[in-house]
């Protein structure tokens, strides 16, 4: 994707074939000896039973500019958490594999449930707000970087682009968006980006008119990604979904917190697999269904935060407009596939749109049904007001984990 556009909204910093990762990562090795960075790892145990995993976990052996890696583990066993601390003892640096579902952990999530700020749900919100409260109890790291467990395409320049544009001391920029091309060895990918995100802000601007925020949204070239970086200082202040709604959640926060200026995205990969869900359009809990319905909610929430009025009748009309503008870009892309050799299967793109569309008004009367929702997770300094030790024993138990469980 060798272009230099700039969209005017966010700044863009795209690969322009002209910097070997070796240059990059010896310039990330200066900055890190005053700018300590840590990658943040969500990962479902299944994971590490897939052929990523260990492709993922020898590329960051190598990194010598990472100072820790934490590895927030999900749906673990006793058995399984072993045997996870074994996996990951292969790391060259500072890690720490923090067990979710341990009785100490557990034993926290009660605690903070009786303050009434526990997470709504189990999830990759979840996983991603602790492994961030861990982090933010070490102070000792200026930058942060977080992404998926299941990259089939991984390699280290994917996390040495995604992390120099906040490491940079001379970069303003607070957040990196990681973006790629979403194709895989014969198919265009990114189903929900392309047919649910895309044409849905383009229904959202003609419906309810001009808003910086649905053009903020759609500066990104690829929104859903699991692929970002921030500076530390900004964390106690993050609010985390606690649904699927996390990487709209993230841009949310980024708009609501910091200048367009301190935001921007950066290209990462020349090409990005990893695994797919399933559309499960006979479970509304489950898959693309699932996720399609949460982010639309993360959209207009913020959106009536903003001001903007939601009706009945206004979803109706975004229903109708979205479905319009999805096939009008599906048209393109049908174009685009086949230039490029890709196949593209319209039956089940256009079945996709149709879900998606009755997924807006789902979200919309789920909206309008529940307007006093707070799905996002209490920020870390609302716990820390609350309970001034929660973070040093939850850092306390996660060590303990790690010795107690050989």
């Amino acid at each position: 994707m060798v272009d230099f556009h700039q969209n005017g909204n966010i700044a863009t910093l795209h690969n322009l074939r002209t910097r070997s990762l070796e240059e990059m990562s010896y310039e990330l090795e200066t900055f890190a000896q005053t700018r300590k960075m840590s990658l943040i790892l969500p990962c479902l145990y299944s994971e590490l039973e897939t052929e990523a995993m260990p492709k993922i976990l020898s590329d960051l052996a190598k990194v010598t500019y990472l100072h820790r890696i934490i590895i927030g583990l999900d749906r673990a066993t006793e058995d399984q958490f072993r045997h996870a601390k074994t996996f990951f003892e292969g790391l060259n640096q500072n890690h720490i594999v923090i067990w979710n579902d341990s009785p100490r952990m557990l034993a926290l999530g009660n605690r903070l449930e009786q303050m009434g700020l526990s997470p709504a749900e189990q999830g990759k919100g979840k996983n991603v707000w602790t492994s961030i409260g861990y982090l933010i109890g070490c102070q000792d790291s200026a930058v942060m970087a977080i992404h998926d467990c299941d990259i089939l395409t991984y390699t280290n320049e994917l996390l040495a682009r995604l992390i120099y544009p906040v490491a940079n001391p001379t970069f303003p920029y607070q957040v990196a968006k990681g973006y790629y091309a979403r194709i895989g060895s014969e198919k265009l990918n990114g189903r929900v980006t392309r047919l649910l995100v895309s044409p849905l802000l383009i229904a959202l601007k003609r419906v309810i008119g001009d808003r910086d925020y649905i053009d903020y949204l759609r500066s990104f070239r690829y929104p859903l990604s699991g692929e970002f970086a921030m500076r530390t200082n900004i964390l106690p202040d993050l609010r985390i979904p606690s649904d699927w709604g996390l990487e709209i959640g993230v841009l949310s926060e980024a708009w609501r917190n910091l200048a367009p200026k301190a935001v921007c995205q950066v290209e990462i990969a020349d090409a990005y697999d990893h695994k797919h869900q399933a559309l499960s359009p006979e479970d509304a809990q489950n898959g693309l269904n699932r996720m399609s319905t949460d982010i639309c909610k993360a959209i207009f929430r913020k959106l009536a935060a903003d001001g903007t009025v939601f009706t009945t009748n206004v979803f109706r009309t975004l229903k109708a407009t979205y479905y319009r503008s999805a096939l009008d870009l599906l048209d393109a892309y049908y174009s685009d596939a086949q230039m490029n050799g890709l196949t593209l299967d319209r039956h089940s793109e256009e079945a996709s749109i149709e879900l998606f569309a009755e997924n807006i008004m789902r979200a919309g009367q789920t909206f309008l049904d529940n307007p006093h929702e707070t799905p996002f997770i209490a920020t870390w300094n609302r716990v820390h007001a609350a309970d001034p030790d929660f973070l040093r024993d939850m850092q306390a138990a996660a060590i303990a984990d790690t010795r107690d469980y050989q």
